[in-house]
């Protein structure tokens, strides 16, 4: 496999390599390349965070009491935004970066957002625990997750009151895709879920008396359905794994979809549903590497921040940096837009964050200033042109021993080849021959500077 190759394959199952990183794995094969990757992301290390903070709040003193509710509401709201700051740190230094890709591919699939932070977290690690495994399984665990059920009312869906928020999302948006599916399906699938709730803790508990028992028609099958076998019955259409691998090719592969290639993935996936062998067919298969796909997907803002963080440790000082930075570039993890996630493609360029992304490098590794404006707090600002009362610096600490390592007797071409996968015209390639031919501080921010940088 050639350079580009092998960096399109860990761009997309992962977040790039570094120059010599790229360097070694450049005597492989595509076989023993994508069996690595595997291999290295079989352990399912969930995110860790100290909750001894709920011991101040037990569900006792919560109950009648408003001002404590409100007080851990707050606290809550703090400590998801440190659960943040602790996934993007994962996602900088773990080598099992297929498992962490594919659990940010879930969480942008089965979208949920909730600021309790036991929930959170059981339910991110839900994600990673069956990021690779079987989809039927995925489906019928992230179903009782207590995050899920807050965030689309299925702990108020109860016989003779039936909410229809998340079996119409369950069809729709995690299974079968609009249109695929009838109102009347809706209701039924309503019915067979009715009685989910879940303990204080976030455990999931099946109350009874809330259950509908009576029969529900769906899908032209009739019985006493409960949720697991609704859910068995969708993924029995072959438009659920048609669905899920258009999805799938849309994110790792193109947003122009390839109907034959898709194809061959539904007859992989359709019936077994196993994750892992899906990804295997289509990391190893020759149409992934062809030059249509690679080098053409516009990197989200945490491909970008990580990205970089990859190449050149970075350590932020202050966590409201990374929540800044998110913020402006429209991608804040555990908080997605809508039920529907992040749109991705050309919706993350915008005029607000293409300045941003631009200037992101220089900002983070030269500490170059920024001016930004705000209207209401944190979670409505954007960035400026024009110098005024907010222009700041980032503090950050930049590990350039570290990287001056990793990039010792590194030739500058080879620099690019790691960073630059689209093709790049003929100004910039003039652009870049005027840099030299070391890999040197400047040229690395130069290199990332490049509107060819955002690519991938």
């Amino acid at each position: 496999m050639t350079n580009r190759e092998i960096q399109h394959l860990y761009w997309r199952a992962g977040y790039g390599l570094k120059p010599k990183e790229l360097q070694a794995l450049n005597s492989l094969s595509k076989e023993d390349l994508v069996n690595d990757l595997f291999l290295k992301s079989e352990p399912i290390v969930p995110l860790k965070k100290d909750l001894s903070f709920l011991k101040e709040y037990p569900q006792n003193r919560l109950k009648n009491n408003i001002k404590l509710r409100r007080e851990l509401t707050k606290r809550n709201r703090e400590e998801t935004m440190i659960l943040n700051t602790i996934w993007l740190k994962r996602l900088e230094t773990t080598p099992r970066i297929l498992r962490e890709r594919m659990t940010l591919f879930w969480a942008n699939h089965f979208v949920c957002r909730d600021m309790a932070t036991n929930y959170v977290l059981k339910y991110n690690t839900t994600l990673r625990t069956h990021a690779l495994g079987n989809f039927k399984d995925f489906v019928k665990a992230i179903s009782k997750e207590a995050s899920m059920m807050r965030y689309l009312n299925l702990n108020q869906n109860r016989k003779n009151s039936p909410n229809e928020n998340f079996a119409r999302e369950l069809l729709e948006l995690f299974t079968l895709g609009e249109g695929n599916y009838s109102e009347k399906d809706i209701k039924e699938c309503s019915r067979a879920f009715t009685g989910y709730s879940h303990l204080f803790n976030g455990d999931y508990n099946f109350i009874k008396n809330r259950h509908d028992a009576g029969k529900k028609r769906f899908f032209e099958k009739e019985g006493h359905f409960v949720g697991d076998d609704i859910i068995d019955i969708i993924l029995e259409q072959k438009q659920c794994a048609r669905y899920i691998c258009e999805k799938i090719y849309r994110y790792f592969v193109n947003t122009d979809l390839n109907q034959n290639h898709i194809d061959k993935m539904v007859d992989k996936f359709y019936g077994n549903y196993n994750i892992d062998n899906l990804m295997r067919f289509v990391f190893t298969s020759d149409w992934f590497y062809n030059k249509e796909n690679i080098g053409t997907k516009i990197k989200s803002p945490i491909d970008l921040i990580v990205g970089i963080q990859r190449i050149v440790p970075v350590y932020f000082t202050n966590n409201k940096e990374l929540f800044k930075l998110q913020t402006l570039l429209d991608q804040f993890l555990f908080d997605p837009p809508n039920v529907a996630g992040w749109k991705g493609g050309k919706s993350w360029i915008t005029t607000n964050s293409l300045m941003l992304r631009i200037k992101l490098p220089s900002m983070i590794l030269e500490k170059e200033s920024y001016s930004y404006q705000t209207k209401g707090g944190i979670r409505n600002m954007r960035i400026v042109s024009v110098k005024n009362k907010y222009q700041e610096k980032l503090k950050v600490y930049v590990d350039w021993k570290a990287y001056k390592k990793s990039v010792k007797k590194v030739s500058l071409d080879m620099l690019k080849e790691t960073l630059i996968l689209c093709e790049i015209n003929k100004g910039t390639q003039r652009y870049i021959s005027s840099f030299g031919r070391r890999s040197s501080k400047k040229n690395l921010v130069n290199l990332m500077s490049l509107p060819e940088y955002q690519m991938c």
